[in-house]
């Protein structure tokens, strides 16, 4: 496995989106955030404005200046990709190329949710998008949360398009996975932190990562230990990590990333309705997963 390998740099985080108090994007937060993540958190990536970045609750005017930030921040130091997936064909498209004006590195395009569409419409939205900008685009399938799975059949037929190069796979199905990476060039990463090691096996190239906000250096140890034929250290690596991908997921990742990163002095701030933040028995809780986890948390 080489970094040449991932379009987007292998450790890659799923950044959250900063809040002040009063609900507003803490556009100097999601700065310093960047900047932790790329420095002393080894990421080569960043998704700005997905899921964990709460972008169905954020404007399409605050994703646009929170990519400006963390571009302006990260300079040449790390891949910046952006989700723009939306359930309206149309939107998604709007959010692309508005990404694309201001110089991300690459798109995330989740199937679309709530609609549930058939798979020739899902490879009619992926392909409209993709043919909607020169970027590069990833595709998320994540079927928890949208509703809907793309198949195989689809992701081999999609593999085709010049510009779709690859999936953040949150599917969690290793048979399907297997069969996609059998069967094309697509490069895959693995969007669900328990099976980053097991998705290394099956030839993912990194990871797009929601623990990355607070264990991003050991797992680019991991990544580096696995590609290196080591993999006694990978599985050591993964199982010391166990209590902090449980921590991460007691309540939303979102919810749980905010509360982790509070704890750990790093900006995050409250989330936005619908999500609440995480009640005083969920931060106690986290903070002795974090710990046990191997995540120093200050007394």
């Amino acid at each position: 496995m080489t970094t040449n390998s991932a379009p987007f740099g292998q450790m890659m985080t799923a950044m959250i989106t900063p809040m002040t108090s009063d609900g507003a994007v803490d556009y100097d937060g999601a700065a310093r955030l960047a900047d932790y993540l790329v420095t002393a958190m080894r990421n080569d990536g960043l998704v700005i404005n997905g899921t964990t970045g709460e972008a169905p609750t954020t404007t399409d005017a605050e994703q646009e200046q929170l990519l400006r930030v963390v571009l302006d921040t990260v300079g040449n130091r790390a891949k910046v990709v952006a989700g723009v997936g939306t359930n309206a064909t149309a939107h998604t498209i709007e959010l692309a190329r508005q990404a694309e004006r201001v110089g991300v590195h690459g798109l995330l395009v989740v199937a679309p949710y709530y609609n549930k569409p058939p798979q020739a419409a899902l490879a009619a939205h992926f392909t409209a998008v993709a043919d909607s900008t020169g970027l590069p685009v990833l595709i998320y399938d994540i079927p928890g949360r949208t509703g809907v799975a793309v198949d195989t059949s689809t992701l081999v037929k999609l593999a085709a398009h010049p510009r779709i190069i690859g999936v953040k796979d949150a599917k969690d199905d290793p048979a399907a996975t297997s069969r996609v990476l059998a069967q094309t060039d697509l490069a895959y990463y693995c969007g669900t932190d328990m099976l980053n090691l097991p998705w290394l096996s099956l030839g993912a190239v990194g990871f797009v990562s929601v623990v990355g906000h607070v264990a991003g250096d050991r797992l680019r140890e991991m990544i580096d230990a696995y590609g290196n034929g080591d993999v006694h250290t990978a599985r050591q690596l993964h199982y010391a990590l166990l209590p902090v991908y449980t921590g991460l997921f007691r309540n939303q990742g979102a919810v749980m990333t905010k509360a982790a990163l509070d704890l750990l002095g790093l900006p995050g701030g409250p989330v936005r309705l619908p999500l609440l933040a995480a009640t005083d028995v969920e931060r106690q809780q986290l903070a002795v997963d974090l710990a046990e986890g191997g995540v120093k948390v200050p007394a």
